[in-house]
């Protein structure tokens, strides 16, 4: 695990944790490292992801309250730790209805606390954060948008690259495509794009590169 500040604006925060462990879809299983983002002060919290380890998360949130955990989408590394921190936490888990099929994969007997939906807007020290259905990846992916801090949690919608993968059960590359084209590349170029895998990146740095990604088809 590594972990550290990964910036700020106003009263809230940016935390970063790399938790590892595996995904697991249609079969396979690949080894995963995952960004797991805390967004807030020194009295609450809110999660990104409840990925692989929920005692490192817990220990990262510490006496603070979390308001709530967050999955961006329901493939198993981005929600396997997510029911162990809302045991240890009190914190509900939120997840778009249309992920529920994914989320049953992983937890059949748990359901999630409570739904995302598009344009939901989350409050955290002070910050709020607007929920952006951004379905491809998987039909309930969604991403956090804080214009305040400048930064947009895309989950596995947008990497430093291109998109998410599509090449498995529940995913369309058209339809991720319209949800980047649409719902992010309509964002300040300037904002920091935090992902749910791998480096950090901005809008405006992949944003030119829409075509290429259409042309090659992922």
């Amino acid at each position: 695990m590594t972990g550290g500040p990964a910036g700020s604006a106003g009263s809230a925060r940016v935390e970063h944790l790399v938790t590892s462990g595996t995904f697991d879809l249609d079969g396979g299983s690949w080894e995963v490292d995952n960004n797991v983002w805390i967004v807030g002060d020194d009295s609450e919290v809110l999660v990104v992801d409840a990925a692989h380890d929920a005692e490192v998360i817990a220990a990262a949130v510490g006496p603070r309250r979390l308001v709530a955990i967050v999955s961006t989408h329901a493939h198993n590394d981005h929600i396997d730790a997510a029911p162990a921190l809302a045991a240890r936490t009190g914190a509900p888990v939120l997840l778009h209805p249309d992920d529920l099929p994914l989320w049953k994969q992983t937890h059949p007997g748990r359901l999630p606390d409570g739904e995302l939906t598009d344009g939901q807007r989350i409050t955290v020290a002070g910050t709020e954060l607007v929920v952006l259905h951004t379905p491809g990846h998987s039909p309930g992916a969604v991403c956090l948008y804080s214009a305040q801090l400048g930064v947009l949690f895309s989950g596995d919608t947008l990497f430093h690259g291109g998109p998410g993968a599509t090449g498995r059960s529940f995913s369309h590359f058209p339809t991720i495509i319209d949800s980047i084209r649409d719902r992010l590349l309509t964002l300040p170029p300037e904002t920091v794009v935090r992902t749910g895998h791998g480096d950090s990146t901005t809008i405006g740095a992949e944003a030119a590169d829409l075509p290429v990604w259409i042309e090659r088809g992922h």
